[in-house]
């Protein structure tokens, strides 16, 4: 079975009979013709009369219609993926709202009169791609494509707003939007393979106000262009293109007041009286679940799974869907959202006696854009934010609003009441008939009572959020609201009044810090009161016990205080205005990002292998046409399944149980294998895993049982209410660390060849040591995959007791092998497809077998169809990971830094079954002989444990072996007290050092050991030394700023292994080729295609410069290419280049002797001439290759360094990144645009692991961050301001394939320079505290371990809880 075999069926206007016919049951009668749902798609006309009220608008997309470009990532509303345009026409103002909207959480029902806009409608091949389309392609700004069709539309949405402004006109073909506008429109939108930088330039590129010159490479127009040929470049932008809005809709804009299905309904009550009555009924029913609806977008946090009987939609309701402005306050109402609120608050008034107030409003205002994303404000509203506060969710909302006194009211059963919100918050949560129905926020002015009277008397306002992320789309470990009104006398500044509100810090909601404000209200404000009040703050502020970082929590509450407080001490009237002092820290950053630089060299030694061509595939990823696995149709019967998996880690399993039962067709578990079959669910060389727990399961979050159900949605909710019966009886604990492992003797078998020999005589290397270092310790934790795409796989069963499985996978020969064993089916029974990957990074290799596997099994037993779509919960808890481990490391060193001898015991935790765990202590090793260690010894024991077993992750041990390394260099030099950039270069290896390190094979010639002019090149194009003294003197100058400046070497090492390939060219000449490596958004089709293109140039027909545009490579099928193996360790490209350069020597000698014989009588030649005539003289036009590298060439080394500033605050632990620069040799790169985009995207995933992405399980070792809310990979906002990249054209490597080197894996390791800086701007901070501290020591503290990752609690940590407070001591004492 092909893929082409399951391309949808065309939807185009589905009419109320269609609809009755797919969706109702038969016993249900045809409802009044105006309780109908209408709505657009893409201009087309959808019309529904029945629908589940509960289905989201993504779920009916995916399912009922062919657009599949809105894609599934988190279900959470924080990854962008699922973004559409939604516009209303809004029938008063006789205009049309366009705004993005999380697809994932709209419901479909509250869509009437909606129109939707899809990537897919704004182009496609066939219509002709969008500007945006096309700008993402020519600017190579789609690496797996999975996050590009989200991209495309948060980017749409912005033009089509910044369109209506007031602004000038733009000139033709570009938009009013600002560069800054630009950057934040996709600040929502995740990305885990482009680092963002080349996305930012699609942005930017509509711009008004960017400057040209700061865009990156791109295929529309070479260096040195002048602005008017760039412009006329870059696809033409028509504002005017795309309708958002057809005209059908303007009469649909009546919402449907009940729609039904089954024994659900959906109500849209229209008036107060309306609702009353709605409710009064619904509560004289029994057993019936109600849920009142306005944006649904607390679905995203709560992931409810209860079956609701009434949904009620409140938005038509007047009274709660108005924005009221009177004298003295805004009233609000509880269903606006969270963006009309930001625009309401920011609207100018001519009234000048509220100018304090509209102070107030705008700084409100800023803080909620800092709130989730774009697509979420856009939905949730007000009172459901203050709702969902009141039951515990960390609400900024809350936090701010409390702070300036606002009220709510709400209906209750009897009566309306009129609540202080600080009142609200503390009730209860509301009942089912209890709604809430506005906020008042008052207009502020200064007191004219109290200590008032006085004219000088000032309002001052600040917020304050410490998150992972600047521009939000992140929970805060601490939000904050404080609103003084104050005044000035001879001694200073008078507090009138104070309100000072903090939240999220761990309890049930936001709070006013009362003690506090109590103390200081009518005190003039010095820095002895300061300093009381920030020692009462920090105790008001005490989270829950099991939250995470509470110390840290309450020490940013003293620095919001004291930020807050400082600028009033000794200030005068004339600059009381509520901004914060210069020395403290402004967090935002406008704009997000500056130019950047990319230098690289194309070659036309090879053309066009060494082009930067747009990569194969870019625009149809863009406009939602590339086919992910999930976005196959589904056959008909086919089912959904979801894994029932472990909660505890060694355990009997009695039996499972669900409490959702609906659809569901099986639980499929090991007593479901064939007789014959294993309970296998994947293998390595290392041995295998099992697909399910027997009656034994080994971790949590081991594999029990597969649900399976109709649909997706109700497998994952039989899956989720899944009750396992777990007996422990007669078992030993489990083991759930390498120090019990240790113990108990519990390792996994390194082969003897794989284990790595030491270097030198370690005894001997101390001995010659003037100093030592003895047994300091590291750890490491893991690191999640992140692939925007999660596992997935579908099966459909064929003749003969054959099974066809689609799968998104890096392996899919083993997959197919697994299969065929558990099936206990032979392997030409089974066909495993795999046409692209969204997202890998290893975690699609292993850990996707068992995906594959437990579908074709279900499908094996119930005859059906199956697929699955882990969700992101599933998915992380299941994934394994990156390896943790335990470092224990001994040094001998000279007093110059040269180090004689280094031993490292390392405990790695690779969990319950093998992997592919025991290759890494090969892959640590080779990464930590980085530099010559003089003698180098090593223990390395790979720990079997009661956890999920870990996997390869891009740069797999080497990334964890570099940071050692570096730890290491960096403690010399601490204990030496010298420059560590000094130690470094000091332990470079020469040449010959390199040889005996990697052995002569790896090494190569002396002239491929490209770090040292590497080094030398990137200390002078980064101006090094230059920063380093400018570095120094803002250390100087700023306290509670310190930056960090490190540079960084890399070496790692790489080795190719055997690929096939196939090139077949067929009568019309053009050409198809087959590889094993599969397309991971890696760039490999591309390269591949730009290899067959130059090798059949051979030819030298007429038209062969054209043979480019002829090829196209097609999907990985196991039973067409076999032994594609492994798509992994960076190498894969240039192998599957090498097949086809095999396949393609072939074909040109076939077809040369034709040539010259048709030369002969014709006098030229062109390529379909002779492909035609080749056909009629029966030359075999396909050629197939192996390609199996020699021993001796296999394995060579990468080189690159980075040079990377930070900044750090002092008062909240951020770390800003300013600027990274790196020079990397890909020797003769083969695509300097594919091989740019790997290298910025393997750093970007590398600060991820440095600094921001902690994978954390329980005590039982079960994953507990498991969606966006609580895993935080980098965003637009988090990776350097300025990246700037040399790719080093290094000459020719006459062993490697046309001179070229991987980028996979290898730049991932510079983001080590991230972590280096900061632990190098702590360093500052953490002498300016010794001197508050009045401390005589000689710095001996200065070799402190920075934890990986160096999140904002760990930096804030080293830097000093207590630092504001010793600050105002050292003062203190001077006084």
């Amino acid at each position: 079975m092909d893929l082409h075999h399951l391309q949808p069926p065309f939807i185009g206007r589905t009419s109320m009979e269609d609809t009755q016919r797919t969706s109702t049951t038969p016993t249900e009668t045809t409802v009044e013709q105006n309780q109908r749902l209408v709505f657009a798609v893409n201009g087309e006309r959808f019309e529904l009369s029945t629908i589940d009220p509960s289905t989201t608008l993504l779920q009916f997309l995916r399912s009922q219609t062919r657009f599949k470009s809105v894609k599934l990532g988190c279900g959470e509303g924080g990854c962008g993926a699922c973004n559409v345009l939604l516009s209303k026409f809004d029938s008063n103002l006789k205009q049309v709202e366009d705004y993005t909207v999380s697809s994932c959480l709209t419901l479909l029902c509250s869509l009437n009169g909606c129109s939707i806009t899809t990537t897919e409608g704004l182009g496609s091949s066939k219509d002709g791609f969008h500007s945006i389309h096309q700008r993402f392609a020519g600017f190579h700004a789609s690496q797996c494509g999975f996050c590009t069709p989200g991209m495309c539309v948060s980017l749409f949405s912005a033009l089509v707003n910044a369109e209506k402004t007031n602004r000038p006109e733009a000139p033709l073909g570009v938009s009013k939007l600002t560069a800054s506008e630009a950057e934040k429109a996709i600040s929502g939108n995740l990305c885990r393979c482009t680092g963002y930088r080349p996305i930012a330039d699609v942005c930017k590129s509509f711009t008004s106000d960017v400057d040209m010159e700061d865009l990156g490479i791109n295929s529309f127009w070479k260096k040195g262009k002048s602005l008017d040929a760039k412009l006329q470049k870059l696809p033409f932008y028509d504002s005017k293109q795309i309708c958002t809005y057809p005209e059908f809709l303007k009469n649909e804009d009546n919402p449907p007041l009940r729609l039904k299905y089954q024994n659900k309904s959906w109500y849209s009550p229209l008036s107060m009286e309306d609702l009353r009555s709605l409710l009064d009924s619904v509560s004289a029913e029994k057993d019936v679940m109600v849920k009142l609806v306005a944006g649904n977008t607390g679905m995203g946090y709560y992931k409810e799974v209860e079956h609701y009987d009434k949904f009620i939609d409140l938005r038509f309701i007047p009274e709660l869907s108005t924005i009221k402005r009177v004298r003295s306050y805004l009233e609000v109402g509880a269903t606006v959202t969270i963006s009309k609120l930001i625009l309401a608050l920011k609207e100018e008034t001519n009234d000048d006696s509220f100018s304090e107030g509209v102070m107030v409003f705008k700084k409100i205002a800023s803080h909620l854009e800092k709130i989730a994303s774009e697509s979420i404000r856009n939905l949730a509203s007000l009172g459901g934010n203050l709702v969902m506060a009141q039951k515990g969710f960390p609400s900024d909302i809350a936090t701010v609003l409390l702070a300036v006194k606002s009220k709510v009211t709400v209906m209750t059963a009897q009566e309306k009441e009129f609540l202080t919100l600080e009142e609200f918050l503390e009730r209860p949560a509301l009942d089912s008939r209890s709604v809430l129905l506005s906020v008042h926020v008052p207009f502020l002015e200064s007191t004219k009572n109290g200590y008032s009277g006085k004219s000088n008397a000032k309002l001052v306002f600040e917020t304050y959020r410490a998150s992972p992320r600047p521009l939000g789309n992140a929970l805060a470990y601490l939000n904050a609201s404080f609103l003084a009104d104050v005044s000035t006398c001879d001694n200073g500044v008078v507090i009138n009044s104070i309100q000072l509100a903090l939240g999220s810090f761990g309890i049930k909601h936001a709070i006013r810090a009362s003690m506090v404000e109590n103390y200081l209200v009518g005190k003039t404000i010095t820095f002895g009161l300061m300093y009381e009040a920030l020692k009462l703050i920090r105790a008001a502020v005490s989270p829950e016990d099991g939250m995470s970082h509470p110390a840290y929590r309450s020490s940013l509450a003293v620095s919001f205080l004291f930020e807050f407080l400082l600028p009033l001490v000794d200030a005068s009237a004339s600059n009381i205005n509520g901004c914060t002092n210069e020395t403290t820290y402004n967090g935002e950053r406008t704009p997000l990002l500056s130019s950047a630089k990319q230098v690289v060299e194309s070659s036309r030694e090879h053309y066009p292998v060494g082009e930067p061509i747009i990569k194969s595939g870019a625009a149809i990823q863009a406009s939602g046409e590339a086919v992910f696995v999930d976005d196959i149709p589904s056959p008909s019967n086919c089912l959904h399944g979801a894994f029932i998996y472990s909660t505890k880690p060694l355990a009997w399993v009695k039996g499972i149980k669900s409490k959702s039962e609906k659809d569901l067709h099986a639980v499929v578990s090991f007593r479901d294998i064939p007789k014959g079959g294993v309970n296998i669910g994947a293998k390595t060389l290392f041995g295998p895993e099992p697909l399910f727990a027997d009656d034994l399961t080994q971790c949590a979050g081991q594999r029990i049982a597969f649900a399976v159900a109709d649909t997706q949605k109700s497998a994952d909710m039989a899956a989720d209410s899944a009750i396992v019966d777990y007996d422990t009886k007669d078992l030993e604990p489990p083991i759930l660390t390498v120090e019990q492992a240790v113990e108990k003797s519990s390792f996994f078998e390194v082969p003897s060849f794989l284990y790595p020999s030491h270097v030198g005589d370690f005894s001997k290397g101390m001995a010659e040591a003037d100093h030592h270092i003895y047994s300091a310790e590291i750890k490491l934790g893991s690191q999640y995959y992140f692939y925007m795409e999660t596992q997935t796989a579908l099966a459909v069963p064929d003749e003969d007791n054959c099974m066809v499985v689609y799968s998104s996978i890096q392996v899919p020969e083993f997959a197919h092998s697994v299969i065929a064993q558990c099936l206990n089916i032979p392997e030409n029974n089974v066909r495993v497809i795999t046409r692209r990957v969204g997202g890998g990074f290893g975690g699609k290799a292993i850990k996707a077998m068992p995906v594959a596997a437990a579908c074709a099994l279900a499908a094996h037993k119930l005859r059906r169809p199956v697929r699955t779509y882990l969700n992101r919960k599933t998915d992380m808890i299941l994934a394994g990971g990156r390896h943790p481990m335990k470092i224990n490391y001994t040094v001998g060193f000279k007093s110059n830094g040269k180090i004689t001898a280094l031993h490292l015991d390392i405990l790695l935790n690779a969990g319950m079954a093998p992997d592919i765990s025991p290759i890494m202590p090969w892959n640590m090793v080779g990464a930590l002989k980085k530099y010559d260690w003089g003698a180098f010894s090593f223990d390395i024991k790979v720990c079997k444990t009661n956890h999920s077993s870990k996997s390869a992750m891009r740069g797999p041990g080497e990334v964890q072996a570099t940071y050692i390394a570096e730890a290491v260099i960096e403690h010399v030099a601490a204990v030496l007290s010298i420059d560590v950039g000094s130690v470094r270069e000091t332990n470079f290896h020469t040449f010959d050092s390199l040889r005996l390190f990697y052995g002569n094979d790896s090494a190569g010639e002396s002239l491929e050991y490209t770090l040292p002019t590497i080094w030398d090149k990137l200390m002078k194009s980064s101006n090094f030394d230059h920063r380093v003294e400018m570095v120094k003197k803002f250390n100087e100058s700023n306290r509670w700023r310190k930056k960090g400046l490190s540079r960084v070497p890399i070496l790692h090492e790489v080795s190719l292994r055997a690929t096939p390939g196939r090139v077949s060219i067929l009568r019309d000449g053009s050409i198809v080729v087959e590889v094993g490596g599969i397309e991971l958004g890696q760039g490999l089709w591309t390269k591949v295609k730009q290899m067959a293109a130059y090798c059949l140039s051979a030819v030298r027909c007429d038209g062969a410069d054209g043979l480019l545009e002829k090829i196209r490579v097609i999907q990985a099928d196991t039973l067409s290419m076999v032994q594609g193996g492994f798509t992994a360790g960076s190498t894969t490209s240039e192998a599957s280049c090498e097949a086809v350069r095999l396949c393609c020597k072939v074909l040109v000698e076939r077809l040369m002797a034709l040539k010259e014989k048709l030369q002969e009588q014709t006098g030229s030649v062109n390529w379909d001439f002779l492909i035609l005539q080749a056909n009629f003289q029966s030359v075999n036009l396909s050629a197939s290759s192996y390609f199996v590298p020699e021993f001796s060439s296999m394995r060579y080394i990468n080189y690159g360094a980075a040079v990377t500033e930070v900044e750090i605050n002092l008062l909240t632990g951020e770390t800003k990144i300013l600027q990274s620069d790196i020079i990397y040799d890909c020797g003769k790169s083969m695509n300097p645009a594919v091989d740019l985009g790997q290298i910025e995207g393997a750093f970007v995933q590398g600060i991820g692991f440095f600094m921001l992405e902690e994978y954390l399980t329980n005590s039982d070792g079960l994953v507990i961050v498991d969606g966006t809310w609580t895993y935080k990979i980098p965003t637009i906002d988090t990776i350097p301001n300025q990246l700037n990249v040399e790719i080093l054209n290094s000459g020719h490597h006459k062993k490697r394939v046309l001179s070229s080197k991987a980028s996979g894996e290898p730049p991932l390791l510079l983001a080590v320079s991230v972590h280096c800086a900061t632990r190098s701007a702590i360093k500052e901070a953490r002498n300016q505290l010794r001197c508050w501290k009045g401390s005589d020591d000689d710095g001996s503290d200065s070799s402190f371990n920075l934890d990986v990752p160096a999140t904002m609690p760990v930096v804030k940590t080293l830097c000093g809880l207590d630092n504001v407070e010793f600050y105002l001591q050292s003062l203190l004492s001077k006084q």
